[in-house]
């Protein structure tokens, strides 16, 4: 395995959940009682904790000539030169600069991504987007993939 990462949900959001739940649970204790609170309390709380689990468990890597990211994967012999952007150039290329027809795999809280260009002319995405934490090393992983796949 040439680079693997799971884009997991960051820890502030589950401090700003937590806190969002006590707000939650403390208007529902003064209007309700006690058992209805705490249970509609933990019925929220268990819908969050299985967003966040979810949403955190897209995965990107890179592995035996393939790069898989979330549930798309996409043999390395078929793109071209990736490109590590910081923050601001994901931004743009995610918003204004964006292709409709582009694979994107983003996620709000990672603010830098690796653009890589499709070079098979049957598929019709012209590149991927793809955030990650460590876009410099997801970029030489897709050049040694490359390398290796001839």
């Amino acid at each position: 395995m040439l680079y693997d990462e799971k884009l997991r949900v960051p820890l502030r959001w589950w401090v700003q959940a937590t806190m969002f739940l006590a707000s939650i649970w403390l208007a529902f204790v003064v209007a309700l009682p006690a058992a209805v609170a705490w249970g509609a309390t933990a019925v929220l709380g268990a819908g969050v904790v299985a967003l966040f689990l979810g949403y955190g468990a897209a995965r990107v890597r890179v592995e035996h000539g393939v790069l898989h990211a979330g549930r798309a994967q996409i043999p390395a012999h078929l793109l071209a030169a990736p490109t590590a952007l910081d923050a601001e150039a994901t931004h743009r290329v995610a918003g204004r600069d964006a292709n409709a027809h582009a694979y994107l795999l983003l996620r709000p809280y990672l603010k830098r991504a690796v653009r890589v260009t499709v070079s098979d002319p049957a598929d019709p995405a012209p590149y991927w987007l793809v955030s990650t934490r460590r876009p410099d090393e997801l970029a030489a992983a897709l050049v040694a993939a490359g390398a290796q796949a001839g």
